[in-house]
């Protein structure tokens, strides 16, 4: 075994933080730089400072953190999914299926996750959750946020489902585990079928109208009948009826 495949067993072993999450040679290549930036020889030496230096032990935690977005991104709509939307769908449906689209670094399904124990057992959770980016699913299935990405999650999520390790917090596997990441292009991929509840924000922003009229009819079309789909707070759909959709809730539409 090589000393780096040895280091993030021992990682795993002190922190049970799975590097593995990433591609090897990306994220070797990350850590070989902290490695060589604080002059030590090798891996080896690395960890065995890591262990009793608290500093450096939280500079290599900071390295990995993830901060490009934040669980309960804007708080508002989420207590309106909470307080209308699930419990409605509730009402005629035993079990959600439920799909973060565009998921980026994980923040929104887990999110997602820890709602839904409002309503279901955590063993009856899935969240479905797809970007186009592999290292942005790498980063979701690492599982690890600063301070600043939780800051809006209810106090009772961030106590209950993450452990605290140097400055940053890593989402615990009870959550993770309920989560099923994928890699999905929207403009040209086939869609989940069937979704109760189907998340897409902070990204058709990006997107040519032409592009946005092909994906929005494409989101119609993976919902149930009586299916929400839930947009960011800059991307309200001007002409709904044009895909068939119809406004519910401001940023939640269902078939028209």
């Amino acid at each position: 075994m090589d000393k780096y495949h040895e280091f993030t067993k021992n990682v795993f072993k002190l922190i049970k933080l799975d590097l593995t999450s990433y591609k090897e040679k990306q994220m070797k290549r990350r850590i070989n730089s902290l490695v060589t930036r604080n002059g030590f020889k090798d891996f080896d030496d690395y960890f065995i400072a890591l262990k009793k230096d608290k500093e450096l032990f939280n500079q290599f935690i900071n390295y990995l953190t993830i901060n490009v977005s934040e669980f309960y991104r804007n708080e508002k709509q989420w207590d309106i999914l909470e307080e209308n939307i699930i419990p409605d769908l509730i009402k005629n449906n035993k079990s959600l299926k439920i799909w973060s689209s565009a998921c980026s670094t994980g923040e929104e399904p887990y999110s997602l996750v820890m709602l839904m124990t409002k309503f279901y057992r955590l063993n009856n959770i899935k969240v479905y959750a797809t970007d186009i980016d592999e290292g942005a699913i790498a980063k979701a299935k690492l599982g690890i946020y600063n301070e600043k990405s939780i800051k809006s999650l209810p106090k009772e999520f961030k106590v209950k489902y993450f452990d605290k390790i140097g400055n940053s917090f890593k989402i615990k596997d009870d959550i993770k585990n309920r989560v099923q990441f994928s890699k999905l292009n929207l403009l040209e991929d086939n869609y989940p079928s069937n979704c109760h509840l189907i998340i897409c924000r902070n990204v058709m922003i990006y997107f040519t109208q032409e592009a946005k009229d092909k994906i929005y009819h494409k989101f119609k079309n993976s919902l149930t009948d009586d299916g929400v789909f839930f947009v960011g707070s800059t991307e309200q759909i001007i002409k709904p009826l044009d895909y068939n959709l119809k406004p519910i809730r401001t940023f939640f539409y269902s078939k028209a």
